[in-house]
């Protein structure tokens, strides 16, 4: 089998020379300016993606493990703040709230002993020794209600669900989980009869009113976004309709294979209409950052091509013809990417004829 051959590596434009002889150069009025270092205003285009506001996102846990014995939400429904979302079973619940009537039984018996020493120490019949110790033990299973009090609380009845158990009514085996704040259910991975554990994650609840949307920032743009620069949003979704954001965020870390950042941006999102995942197209107008500027004149274009006149120093009437690749244009001038280098003089008046004159040497 024959070797494939090697493709040959491709030859970089060569620059083209124009002449021009010196008794007509006065005639055409050429001006000359310097290429410049200088900060302006661009247009930076970027695309990003509707992702939900972390912030006001919660994933909602138990306080107690046990048996789900009820399900009142599905994917997508709202909910307020404090709405129930789910009934567990728990044993754990309740032999929290034996305990915590067990150690009251306790402190109340040890209440009327120590009442009883109290008497009898004004009597002469006991002792002071005893009284203080049995002051001791009082305040030992004191400690252990104010303990079994907290626990229950912790576990999520409320103050007066904790005194009713208190007062001896009927302990609850149920607890309900609460909705933490106003949004819709975006996520759930619970169902009726599902044994969970204390602190697993069963339903996400996001408050959508606000969304982020996260874009791919480039590197060479770093100068001109930063934290605070606004933005125009818009989205294929809703033609015609457009948001306006600031940059709340920029990620410190820089993709080694992109070589971009992510910058983040909040958006109200009036009518729920922004949903996750969609595509957006993140424009900022005002961003200033550094760049190669040449006066705007001084870019002419030939066939595909897009070139600026440099004077051969030393040499009046002799001009290299410079492809160069080109950026926005402002009306401070017209950024250069590539083929110009700051400090170079280019023709700018007077360079529409350098180009009819180049296209008239080398057609």
């Amino acid at each position: 089998m024959a070797a494939s051959a090697t493709p040959a590596p491709v030859e970089p434009a060569q620059e083209v020379q124009v002449s021009i002889p010196s008794s007509e150069v006065e005639r055409l009025h050429l001006k000359f300016a310097k290429v410049t270092d200088a900060f302006v205003t661009t247009e930076i285009r970027v695309p990003g993606t509707v992702q939900p506001n972390a912030y006001k996102q919660v994933h909602v846990t138990p306080l107690v493990g046990g048996v789900v014995t009820q399900v009142t939400v599905e994917i997508g429904q709202p909910v307020k703040r404090g709405q129930p979302l789910l009934q567990i079973f728990s044993r754990e619940l309740a032999e929290a709230q034996t305990k915590y009537i067990a150690d009251g039984a306790e402190l109340e018996a040890e209440h009327k002993k120590l009442v009883r020493t109290q008497e009898l120490v004004r009597l002469g019949a006991a002792s002071r020794q005893e009284l203080e110790e049995i002051e001791a033990s009082h305040q030992v299973h004191a400690a252990h209600v104010e303990e079994s009090r907290q626990r229950l609380l912790l576990l999520g009845l409320t103050d007066q669900k904790v005194s009713d158990v208190a007062a001896g009514k009927r302990a609850d085996t149920s607890i309900a989980v609460p909705s933490p704040l106003d949004g819709v259910v975006t996520a759930r991975s619970v169902n009726l009869g599902q044994v969970v554990n204390a602190s697993q994650d069963l339903l996400t609840v996001t408050d959508l009113s606000s969304v982020w949307v996260e874009a791919n920032l480039l590197e060479d743009n770093f100068a001109a976004v930063r934290v605070g620069s606004p933005a125009v949003i818009t989205t294929p979704a809703y033609t015609g309709r457009s948001y306006r954001g600031a940059v709340s965020y920029i990620d410190p870390q820089v993709d080694p294979q992109t070589r971009t950042a992510k910058v983040r941006l909040v958006l109200e999102n009036p009518g729920l209409a922004l949903r996750f995942g969609m595509y957006m197209d993140v424009l900022f107008s005002n961003a200033t950052g550094r760049a190669t500027v040449a006066p705007n004149p001084a870019v002419q274009t030939i066939g595909a091509s897009t070139v600026a006149f440099v004077p051969v120093e030393g040499e009046p009437g002799k001009f290299i013809q410079r492809t160069v690749k080109t950026g926005e244009s402002s009306p401070s001038g017209i950024r250069i990417l590539e083929g110009l280098k700051s400090g170079e003089t280019v023709v700018t008046d007077g360079s529409f004829l350098l180009r009819a004159e180049a296209i008239r040497q080398h057609p």
